[in-house]
């Protein structure tokens, strides 16, 4: 059985929902799924597990959330990533979404191996939530 941590900052809830459908898929697909806000979560969630998601929404310039979401990811800055799978997922309001692009390519040079993004505008759509659902089929394979 399959491992997946989903770690997500929300604010308004729209990130959550997000992580809920990844979660559904993941668990469609038979994996053990953790999910947790990034206040709760340790490194050992993403080290320990064979598959990741992460998700923020696009806040202070067009960046994941500062406070809590940004320390947590520059953790993985230095560790051995080695390829581990990885879903980002998060929403945008005023802006254009272009924070999903850089966040990507961000956790590529991290050595994560980035299989699939999405970024809603304000609340998720029924497409979109099947979007969601799928990625957290593809974090299992």
């Amino acid at each position: 059985m399959k491992k997946i941590s989903i770690i997500y900052w929300s604010n308004g809830g729209n990130v959550e929902v997000l992580a809920n459908a990844i979660a559904k898929g993941a668990e469609n697909n038979g994996a053990e799924v953790t999910i947790k806000h990034v206040y709760d979560a340790l490194i050992e969630d993403v080290t320990n597990a064979d598959a990741v998601a992460f998700g923020s929404p696009s806040m202070d310039n067009n960046r994941i959330e500062q406070r809590e979401m940004e320390p947590f990811i520059n953790e993985f800055k230095l560790l051995p990533n080695n390829q581990k799978k990885l879903v980002l997922f998060g929403s945008y309001g005023w802006d254009d979404g272009k924070f999903m692009v850089d966040w990507v390519h961000r956790m590529k040079d991290y050595d994560f191996n980035v299989v699939g993004s999405i970024a809603v505008k304000e609340s998720p759509s029924e497409a979109e939530l099947s979007e969601a659902i799928k990625l957290g089929e593809e974090l299992t394979k």
